[in-house]
């Protein structure tokens, strides 16, 4: 079976592919979706769905799109939704991930969460699966696996950052990875 992930980014339609084995995972095709999907919404889950939409519009096809945020306890749940924008339009990991050591700045409160929303439409019909994972935010940088906030995450439980662990390592414990999880077993039980 093959089904469309409405992401450009190879390192995440690499981590779903790895735990979906079994699935042919297409990734946006950049001469169909030249440009950027929407992402408009107020939540994870309304800018999944916003993304899911537009690919079924365009293909027909059972597609799914995922939005992440990182949600710190001491900034009420920033950056949250805005997470990959955090510190401008450019969409720059680096300067997001400056912006926000510089707003924990002595601040002993680093509790953090990574949420995953995996909107789903198959058959016309809309489904969602939430992953998250607690941890925190390390004071310095550390790692030069994975993307995004990886160098200053910590899971909970853990010592290394989710930048110092293997993709196989992090995707059984990543937020991602949980809700693909729920989304491979939705997909195993209609195969059943």
């Amino acid at each position: 079976m093959k089904i469309i992930f409405a992401s450009q980014n190879k390192n995440k339609i690499a981590e779903i592919q790895n735990k979906l084995p079994h699935l042919e995972i297409l990734g946006l095709n950049p001469l169909i979706f030249p440009e950027e999907l929407l992402e408009t919404g107020d939540t994870l889950g309304q800018n999944a769905l916003q993304k899911a939409r537009q690919v079924y519009e365009k293909t027909n096809s059972t597609c799914f799109s995922d939005d992440t945020g990182l949600e710190v306890e001491e900034l009420n749940g920033a950056p949250g939704v805005y997470s990959a924008r955090y510190a401008g339009e450019q969409r720059d990991s680096e300067a997001n991930m400056d912006l926000l050591l510089k707003n924990l700045t002595n601040q002993a409160n680093r509790k953090a969460r990574f949420k995953t929303v995996i909107a789903l439409i198959l058959g016309g019909k809309e489904y969602l699966f939430e992953g998250i994972c607690e941890g925190e935010i390390t004071h310095v940088r550390s790692g030069a696996q994975g993307f995004g906030y990886d160098p200053i995450f910590v899971p909970a439980g853990y010592s290394k950052t989710f930048a110092e662990m293997t993709m196989a390592e992090k995707s059984t414990l990543s937020h991602r990875g949980k809700a693909v999880e729920k989304l491979v077993d939705f997909l195993n039980e209609l195969d059943d």
